[in-house]
């Protein structure tokens, strides 16, 4: 996008101050800061570069990404996956720093990961409350990681991933962080919304599904998270839990060092589970995307030795959540590409009708954060027409490492809890907006503020 000049700024931050509501003085709860957001800049229309090579065609429902300049600003631990449970309330887990006055960290013989509760509808007011932290060894792996969470009917299931060898490592002269994704040792379930835990009969040498092949060998259901269908799975196509993870095989043809990482990987794969106690942590309850027929149609299998990738692009995949937007009928599938696991990382967002796809580019967001990771978006604040969304995210954790210096980018992007407002737009309002950018009619511009929907629910 162009650079505005210095009046139509002026011009667009008064009318953000008008138009978006301004946080409040109020009580302010432990391990969370909030400030007034009156952005200075006016809203971002994030430039689509994808590479050449990339395997999805552009959509032509979804066509860009459009940040408010409304953000939070909680200052705490990362690793947010929230889940809408029944009562209303956000449940999610967190690690590697401060909640409410707790903290943990998940690297190491005494690892441990976090679980909080997120109180409130307005994404800028939340009451986030730690709920207190569980000890994982992760042995033999170094590291063990939140990965998906799911509170369905009460029942909170919380999982975790291995990730290997350290979370520092000396290679090709520069440093790395975690360059191996290891196994996911099944879910430890609570049924009183995180007071007391049952821990998962799982461990990371004998993991909830076959894999790897071999210790330190590459996965395919990498770090799984839960798609979002919304409060207590309102939206689930069949009443089944997904996790969508991502994935290597095992005879790479683009090998490279920490290909399969934290956050790097070539594929997306997908699985599904009827959630329940009994089941959650029964690998022969689970089924597996296995490709499709001929005509389109999905194939399951509940043989892994048949699961497919659902999406494939070597090099350029890595982290993923998928988030079904009601309003819009429409999955939203964040994917970040975050080799080499301490630089500057990508970020694109695909959409579909269906869970199997197919999945088209609604933008591709290069240096996103500038060190953007984790990217999800919470189903409890998608508006009522869908096109007005709150990005959840953390970013910019390796500030210095090999010398790297990131910016905020968009301005808010910091590590810790980050929530950002964004419009996600179809043809009409992307050409509304370019139109109105080169506009420097305050008329104009009020006209095209009227087009925003209404609150969240």
């Amino acid at each position: 996008m162009k650079t505005l000049s210095t009046t139509k700024a002026k011009i667009n931050t008064l009318l953000l101050v008008g138009l978006f509501a301004v946080v409040s003085t109020s009580t302010i709860f432990a391990g969370e800061r909030i400030v007034k957001h009156q952005p200075r800049s006016g809203p971002l229309l994030w430039p689509s570069e994808p590479p050449e090579d990339i395997p999805f065609e552009q959509s032509k429902e979804l066509v860009g990404i459009l940040f408010t300049g409304v953000h939070s600003d909680y200052r705490m631990a990362d690793t947010w996956y929230p889940s809408w449970a029944s009562d209303d309330n956000l449940y999610s887990p967190w690690t590697d720093g401060t909640t409410d006055g707790m903290r943990s960290s998940s690297g190491g013989p005494n690892a441990t990961t976090g679980q909080a509760v997120m109180i409130g509808d307005d994404p800028l007011h939340l009451k986030i409350k730690a709920l207190g932290i569980t000890k994982g060894n992760p042995h033999p792996y170094q590291g063990r990681y939140p990965c998906g969470s799911l509170v369905y009917n009460g029942v909170w299931y919380y999982g975790t991933y291995c990730l290997g060898p350290a979370g520092s490592v000396e290679h090709d002269g520069m440093r790395w962080n975690w360059p191996v994704l290891g196994p996911i040792p099944g879910f430890r379930i609570s049924t009183d919304f995180g007071k007391t835990w049952t821990d998962s009969p799982h461990t990371p040498a004998k993991p909830l599904f076959p894999e790897p092949a071999k210790f330190m060998g590459p996965v395919k259901i990498g770090s799984p998270k839960f798609v979002d269908f919304g409060k207590n799975m309102k939206h689930s196509p069949d009443g089944k839990a997904y996790l969508v993870g991502y994935g290597a095989e095992e005879n790479d043809p683009k090998p490279r060092y920490a290909n399969l990482s934290w956050i790097s990987g070539d594929q997306i794969y997908l699985t599904r589970v009827v959630p329940s106690i009994e089941s959650i942590n029964d690998e022969s309850k689970y089924e597996y995307f296995a490709g499709h027929k001929e005509k389109g149609k999905p194939i399951w299998s509940y043989n892994f030795e048949d699961i497919r990738p659902l999406l494939e692009w070597n090099n350029n995949m890595g982290c993923v959540t998928i988030t079904y937007n009601a309003p819009l009928k429409k999955y939203l599938m964040c994917v970040t590409d975050g080799w080499p696991t301490v630089a500057k990382m990508n970020s694109y967002i695909l959409e579909s009708d269906k869970i199997t796809g197919p999945w088209k580019l609604v933008t591709y967001m290069k240096t996103f954060g500038e060190q953007g990771y984790f990217l999800n978006f919470p189903s409890k604040f998608i508006s009522e027409d869908g096109h007005t969304l709150w990005l959840c995210y953390s970013g910019n954790f390796s500030q210095g490492w090999n010398n790297i210096r990131f910016k905020a980018k968009p301005p808010g992007s910091r590590y810790g809890l980050v929530l950002q407002e964004v419009k996600l737009l179809d043809p009409k309002m992307y050409r509304e907006y370019e139109k109105n950018k080169m506009n420097n009619s305050t008329k104009t511009l009020l006209k095209a503020t009227k087009t925003l929907p209404a609150k969240p629910k």
